[in-house]
């Protein structure tokens, strides 16, 4: 796995859902401020609830700014002996199986697939983040997948 191709990938990633924000607030935008949403009795909420749509879908696109610049400010940093924020990281399990995971300062959960290659985003405040920070390379630790609990050792820190 090569991390600056990956950041890449992520940064890509980042713009993308950026641009899916921007366009969701701009269509509840235009819902929110529509003639047809106009309220025609005292009952009729379709305006308000347009209205509240249209607020929730500039937040994203706020947290989507937010999130851009918080890596902007990670894609730097040099490699380290340990995981900290910004490490990309290989594990193995008992099995042979790899898995690798981003220690990003927001957007856990976000999936990449590069070349076949599933990389997760995990924060440092998930609870397999919480396990990952400052481990080293062979570190060993348990953690339970599919309620099974497996063995894993840390491979690579990129």
């Amino acid at each position: 796995m090569n991390k600056q191709h990956f950041i890449e990938y992520l940064k890509f990633a980042l713009e993308a859902k950026l641009q899916e924000a921007v366009q969701a607030a701009n269509s509840a935008r235009e819902d929110a401020t529509h003639e047809q949403s106009a309220a025609e009795t005292q009952y009729d909420s379709l305006s308000i609830e347009s209205a509240y749509l249209a607020q929730g879908q500039s937040e994203r696109v706020d947290d989507a700014h937010k999130a851009i610049k918080a890596f902007d400010s990670i894609y730097e940093l040099c490699p380290s002996e340990s995981i900290v924020i910004g490490s990309l990281v290989s594990c193995e399990n008992e099995e042979g199986d790899i898995f690798w995971y981003f220690i990003g300062p927001t957007e856990g959960g976000l999936k990449l697939d590069i070349k076949n290659t599933v990389v997760w985003t995990i924060t440092p405040a998930s609870p397999l983040g919480k396990v990952l920070m400052n481990k080293k390379v062979h570190d060993e630790f348990e953690w339970t997948m599919h309620g099974a609990t497996q063995e894993f050792e840390i491979t690579k820190i990129l």
